[in-house]
C-alpha cells in the first residue's frame, strides 16, 4: 500500500488506511419511540492512517512531522493532493492533516507506532453546495403604518383642512411655560 502527499511518499511499514464517511442525521422522534430521522448532510470524509516507523529510520518520522506542520498562505493548513488506493475508492483527492498525529513506542519492536488523520478538503458535496445558486432574498413589508423615519420621529400624516385648523387652535391654547 502506498500513500503519497503532493508526491512525497509517507514511508513506514505496515501502512493501513481506514476511510470514514460521516452521515449526519437528526432524530425526529421527540419523546416517542418513533425511528424517524432527518438527513442533515454528509460531512467531509476522513482517512485514519497507521504505520510503523523503525527507530533507525527516524528521518521518516521527522519528514511526516514536517508535512503535518506545513502551512499555506495566511497560516492555513496546507492542502495536499493525495494518492492512495483506499482514498481513490472513496473519491478523496485533496486532504489536510486534522485532529492529531500521535507517535508511541512499540512494546516489542524498536519502532514507533504512528497514527494520524487526514480530512477531505473541497469534497464533492462541498463543491455541489458552492455551485448551487443561493436562495434569493426578497424584501418583506409589513401591513401597517410606518412607525418612524430614520431620525426616530414618527411620520406626520397629512392633515385635512379642519385638522390643520384644530392644530392651530390647540397650539394657541397650549400653556406657555
Amino acid at each position: 500500500m502506498t500513500l503519497l502527499l503532493d508526491g512525497h511518499k509517507v514511508n513506514g511499514k505496515s501502512l493501513k488506511v481506514t476511510a470514514n464517511l460521516r452521515i449526519e442525521s437528526k432524530d425526529l422522534s421527540g419523546q416517542t419511540s418513533n425511528t424517524d430521522t432527518a438527513h442533515t448532510g454528509f460531512k467531509p470524509k476522513s482517512l485514519t492512517v497507521s504505520l510503523l516507523i523503525p527507530y533507525r529510520d527516524s528521518q521518516h518520522l521527522t519528514e511526516l512531522m514536517r508535512l503535518a506542520e506545513a502551512t499555506a498562505g495566511g497560516g492555513q493548513l496546507k492542502t495536499y493532493r493525495l494518492v492512495n488506493n483506499t482514498a481513490e475508492a472513496f473519491g478523496v483527492r485533496q486532504v489536510q492533516f486534522s485532529d492529531t498525529l500521535s507517535s508511541r513506542e512499540d512494546d516489542n519492536l524498536a519502532a514507533w507506532r504512528v497514527q494520524f488523520t487526514l480530512s477531505e478538503k473541497l469534497s464533492n458535496p462541498e463543491r455541489v453546495q458552492n455551485r448551487r445558486a443561493g436562495n434569493k432574498v426578497t424584501q418583506q413589508a409589513g401591513t401597517g403604518d410606518a412607525v418612524a423615519d430614520g431620525d426616530g420621529k414618527p411620520d406626520a400624516p397629512e392633515l385635512t383642512s379642519f385638522e390643520r385648523l384644530l392644530k392651530k387652535v390647540d397650539a394657541y391654547l397650549e400653556p406657555t411655560p
